[in-house]
């Protein structure tokens, strides 16, 4: 099969995938469904987020869902940096949408065609993690794998000062930024945690108005637009803010999951490799939608030297999906054992995954190869 028919069949599924803790998040899908309010059919889950010595953070974390990558909103502490939220069967965020809903259909480097949910909860949540996102500050994610839908405490996730990679989530223009403008920003930032996306849009617009340069505004922006459905406003609004600050990672995470989602394999290639400009130590998600890209471009090659990379970048193995991928690639190369073998350590890391059975499968089929070869 070839190497883009191969990726973009492993592509295609049932639930979401997004980067780090600055991701893309978007507006709520049809998921009329199944009544969420329907206790059978619900996990709540609770905690709390504190500093290294047991403070409440500075202000108000982020929480961010991260399935294969893809970030869903879940909210914001309150002041003691305490939170909950509930997760019903095909839940798409705290009042935000699956990224892989917009605009069209979506290219997931997750998924494998043809596989529905059995399990209305389990299932999507068994690779799914709790990302607690502050700047300035990273904390160990949290696994959100479930047995049984019902209640789960999820304890405390504590905020670590940043590495490199996080001080790159930091624009230093908000430091220069005139005192009306970083009021406005400040608006902005409040009316964003209330999902009050148009208000968030105006209080963004004026501080960049007020200062150009204003990045975080740029990007607080492009998140306001997005949350009220307009991607084209958002994907303007992170260029913008990428141009006023060259050395903020934030936005080209965004650009890269847009323009993966729009199948724009040219610009996710393009986001992505200034992304892994950046940093290309911290962020294997960034090498993992790099080598998507590259392989749908049929750069072959720069795809593989990419999953590579990625694998050599994700020394916690958060990202699993970087062995399959690069399991795919060598099987359209027709080099079978390395390829079994890049399946068998995606099992290992994810064996609840839902396409482990297919992948299970295939194996299977390569080690028969490889009898018969003998």
């Amino acid at each position: 099969m070839e190497l883009r028919t191969l990726i973009l069949v492993a592509a295609f599924a049932a639930a979401g995938t997004a980067p780090h803790g600055q991701v893309v998040v978007v507006r709520d899908g049809d998921n009329t469904a199944l009544d969420r309010s329907s206790p059978e059919h619900v996990t709540y889950f609770s905690g709390k987020v504190t500093l290294e010595d047991g403070t409440p953070a500075p202000g108000a974390v982020h929480l961010l869902r991260v399935c294969h990558g893809l970030a869903l909103d879940q909210g914001w502490t309150d002041v003691k940096g305490r939170f909950w939220f509930k997760v019903g069967r095909g839940d798409r965020g705290a009042g935000l949408g699956d990224a892989t809903e917009a605009p069209g259909r979506a290219v997931n480097p997750d998924r494998p065609i043809g596989f529905a949910d059995s399990n209305p909860i389990t299932n999507e949540l068994a690779d799914c993690e709790l990302e607690a996102a502050l700047d300035g500050y990273r904390a160990d994610r949290v696994s959100l794998a479930v047995a049984s839908v019902g209640a789960k405490n999820l304890g405390v996730m504590v905020l670590h000062p940043v590495s490199r990679a996080g001080a790159l989530t930091v624009s230093a223009t908000t430091l220069l930024a005139p005192a009306d403008a970083r009021k406005a920003y400040d608006r902005g930032l409040e009316a964003l945690r209330g999902k009050k996306w148009r208000v968030a849009a105006g209080d963004f617009g004026k501080a960049v108005q007020e200062y150009p340069k204003f990045a975080a505004a740029w990007f607080g922006l492009g998140q306001a637009r997005l949350g009220a459905g307009d991607v084209p406003g958002a994907v303007e609004a992170w260029r913008q803010s990428a141009k006023a600050d060259p050395r903020f990672v934030r936005p080209w995470e965004n650009l890269t999951v847009i323009a993966d989602q729009r199948q724009d394999w040219a610009e996710s290639a393009k986001a992505s490799d200034a992304w892994l400009a950046l940093d290309a130590d911290d962020f294997p998600a960034a090498w993992l939608y790099n080598a998507i890209a590259k392989a749908q471009l049929g750069r072959a090659g720069e795809a593989e030297h990419a999953a590579r990379e990625g694998l050599k970048a994700d020394k916690e193995q958060h990202v699993p999906r970087l062995s399959y991928v690069l399991g795919l690639i060598l099987m359209a190369k027709r080099e079978f054992a390395e390829s079994a073998e890049c399946f068998r350590t995606y099992l290992r890391l994810a064996p609840d995954a839902r396409d482990a059975a297919a992948v299970r499968a295939q194996v299977a089929e390569f080690e028969k190869l490889t009898a018969r070869a003998q």
